[in-house]
């Protein structure tokens, strides 16, 4: 077997980076060279997370709280979404499960037929991560299902690029050799068209066998070498700018990120033990540099820290990310704006793709096949995701807002729409990134509630079927009573002293 030996990232980054701490440490016999340019800025404003992570930080073998103490990270436990419903609605998209196991029927259908037999609860009282959120406390999920902090999950939001510099320690550590310079050329061989070194501006020659591109938008081997098609999808997520500024922290750390819609677009709000970033994605047809940057400078919690910076990108995706040699791995392969907080998560869906599927030197075109459908079932599942959002709208009458809501969607989609709003039915395939509890608050938060319930639900007992919801409200609402500040928490894990207490 001729197996691969030598191993080329273009590229630095958080994807860059991730890429070879994982690499680095799952093929320690890999000889891996890294290039990248302290001349070449990276995005370096993707700073929440999904609970995914998880498994990249067990994979590398990180550390919790050096990870956190580096990166000055703090606990996320979901996405608040303010006016996107409606103008002064709010709904919170948690990490972790709704309610209990209660056998056959699920738990949510206990709820809608709940619902029908005059129970007048939202469905965000039986989400333990919801009540703990909005307390602006913390808990792990526990391992033992007859315990409420089983239903939990919960991420990270960090300092992108202090994570880049953290993972950077770890793959160098790890053997990873890092080249400064610019990409000159690109030399592939005549007889196969695969990349067999990269030339540098400093005169550099890298050789190697398999070549992941983590260049960014410039998608420079990717694009630039392969020629891989870009799939436009802009008709359905309009948004093409975003302008980013961070601001002094203020008050106690909120566990969630915060997403508030925008005339043009919508506003993040990530909290650090340091500071807070800010953004306004937003969509240029509909409003200038200037005015996104004043209405966010405008909406801050706190004194801006820096001046404004300016992004620009399209929503899309390339069908084939891995072609002859070259992977593409992070925005090389695609961009969808972080409304859900999935950038961190598609690099590392990449890569645990490229490691399962990791080839030999004559990179076989059926794991390229394999690896490209996979991933594209990933980017389709967000995209569709994302697309509720901006579709589920109501009293929005800029232009962006009647042109979303009423534009043509995915059939895959439109039929889960369909189907939720019939009869309370999630329409999901196993291999979702997002489950039942995100569709779930989703859909219910904006507003496309479930019309009636499954017939499973109707062999339910009226009267049991409430008192069980009863008893599980009063029991999330004592566990969230009693779990510490976040904060606290935090300072439990690096050391150090709590915040005052809100």
């Amino acid at each position: 077997m001729k197996r691969i030996e030598r191993l080329v990232i273009l590229g630095g980054g958080t994807a860059g980076w991730m890429t070879a701490a994982a690499l680095a440490k799952t093929f320690p016999q890999l000889k891996i060279d890294l290039l990248e340019s302290e001349a070449i800025g990276t995005v370096g404003v993707g700073e929440a997370t999904i609970p995914t992570i998880h498994w990249f930080n067990a994979l590398i073998g990180l550390d919790e709280a050096e990870f956190v103490r580096a990166t000055k990270a703090t606990y996320k436990l979901g996405i608040e979404f303010v006016d996107w419903a409606r103008p002064g609605s709010r709904f919170f998209h948690p990490f972790g499960r709704h309610g209990v196991d209660l056998g056959a029927v699920p738990f949510h259908q206990h709820w809608l037929k709940a619902r029908s037999d005059g129970l007048d609860r939202p469905l965000s009282a039986f989400s333990l991560a919801t009540q703990l959120a909005a307390a602006n406390r913390f808990a792990k999920p526990v391992d033992d299902p007859r315990s409420i902090l089983s239903t939990l999950g919960y991420a990270y939001h960090f300092d992108a690029t202090l994570y880049a510099q953290f993972l950077r320690g770890l793959a160098e550590a790890a053997g990873v050799t890092r080249h400064e310079g610019k990409l000159e050329s690109v030399v592939r061989a005549p007889d196969t068209g695969f990349v067999s070194a990269l030339t540098t501006d400093r005169g550099e020659r890298i050789e190697g066998e398999l070549f992941v591109d983590c260049s960014g938008f410039r998608a420079l081997l990717i694009d630039g070498a392969m020629e891989a098609g870009f799939g436009d999808w802009s008709h359905w997520l309009p948004c093409d700018r975003a302008v980013a500024a961070p601001c002094a922290r203020v008050a106690v750390t909120t566990p969630y990120t915060r997403s508030t819609l925008r005339a043009a677009g919508w506003q993040w709000r990530i909290p650090l033990q340091h500071r807070i970033g800010n953004g306004y994605v937003y969509a240029s047809a509909f409003i200038s540099d200037d005015e996104a940057a004043a209405t966010l400078l405008g909406a801050l919690d706190g004194e801006a820290l820096g001046e404004p910076r300016f992004l620009r990108f399209k929503a899309g995706f390339r069908r084939e990310c891995w072609r002859k040699n070259v992977v593409a791995i992070g925005l090389s392969a695609g961009f969808l704006e972080p409304l859900e907080s999935t950038s961190i998560h598609l690099i590392q869906s990449g890569i645990a793709k490229l490691i399962t599927l990791f080839p030999d030197r004559d990179c076989d075109p059926g794991l390229a096949r394999q690896f490209n459908a996979l991933f594209g079932r990933d980017m389709d599942g967000v995209r569709d995701f994302l697309i509720l959002h901006y579709h589920a709208t109501e009293g929005h009458d800029a232009p962006l807002w009647r042109q979303t809501r009423h534009m043509a969607l995915p059939d895959t989609l439109r039929d889960k729409e369909e189907q939720y709003r019939r009869a309370g039915r999630l329409m999901l395939t196993p291999d979702e990134l997002f489950r039942e509890g995100s569709w779930l608050a989703v859909l219910e938060g904006q507003g496309v509630g479930a019309e009636g319930h499954s017939p499973l639900a109707d062999t339910l007992d009226p009267a049991v079927n409430l008192r069980q919801l009863e008893q599980i409200e009063a029991v999330i609402a004592r566990a969230a009573a009693t779990q510490p500040r976040h904060d606290d928490a935090i300072a439990a894990l690096i050391g150090g002293s709590a915040s005052a207490s809100d």
